[in-house]
């Protein structure tokens, strides 16, 4: 199969050994692996501050870039949510929506693709020690990926995959929400390391970035020693 990757900002910019494991592991599967250059944010922090104009102007240079690719691939719950489910609602009624949909129709996120397009749950990979498993909020709520993950995660040997109670609420991050509520993003934050800690994990593990950058500057700041890894990280350590 001929894989476009979509690789958000957060992991353009911070995080680029994530966009690396994606390729190494989607090219041990035998697939081919292609990343436009052209590529840039997806408009998501404009769409969710309510600057749809804005938004809408560079999401269709991402609708342009993507339209020739047989299936997009993204390591983020969050920006696969936006090209997949939002950008249908940010087109309506304009000329490019029927390419937005197409866009929309073949993206996917990283696990979801490779647990229910290709079928794959067992990646030969081991990682040793305890790890824990935040849910990103688009990518559960709006993707509806929940199973994907930790059923990759339960084929790592080596390792130790215990839940946090509970897992699913929101780390307080949000994109441009901790820029406007600070305080009441680091209130969820504290909530959510507590539920972190509680479970004695080495590692918390999500398909988000820019979760973990969230997480990992209140566990630092709390003098914690757990590490935050996507869930990319942890497949492609051993290959």
């Amino acid at each position: 199969m001929r894989i476009t990757l979509f690789i958000p900002c957060f992991i353009d910019q911070f995080y680029p050994q994530v966009g690396a494991g994606v390729v190494k592991i989607l090219e041990k599967l035998g697939h081919q692996v292609e990343y436009p250059e052209a590529q840039t944010c997806c408009g998501q922090p404009a769409f969710n501050s309510g600057h749809w104009d804005e938004a809408r102007a560079v999401a269709a240079h991402a609708v342009e870039v993507f339209s020739q690719a047989e299936v997009i691939v993204s390591p983020s719950g969050s920006c696969g949510a936006m090209m997949r489910v939002f950008y249908p609602q940010l087109f309506k009624d304009t000329p490019q929506y029927q390419a937005a949909c197409a866009v929309a129709a073949k993206t996917f996120e990283f696990s979801e693709f490779l647990v229910k397009k290709l079928k794959v749950t067992d990646l030969g990979a081991s990682f040793p020690g305890k790890a824990t498993f935040h849910d990103g909020c688009h990518g559960l709520r709006e993707l509806g990926v929940r199973e994907e993950p930790r059923a990759l995660l339960r084929n790592v040997k080596g390792l130790e995959l215990v839940e946090m109670d509970p897992p699913d609420t929101c780390c307080g991050f949000g994109g441009t929400f901790a820029v406007k509520f600070p305080m009441i993003s680091s209130a969820m934050g504290e909530g959510k390391c507590a539920a972190i800690a509680e479970t004695q994990a080495d590692y918390v593990i999500s398909l988000d970035s820019s979760c973990l950058m969230h997480i990992q500057g209140m566990l630092d700041r709390q003098g914690k020693k757990t590490r935050g890894l996507h869930l990319v990280e942890v497949l492609a350590h051993s290959l």
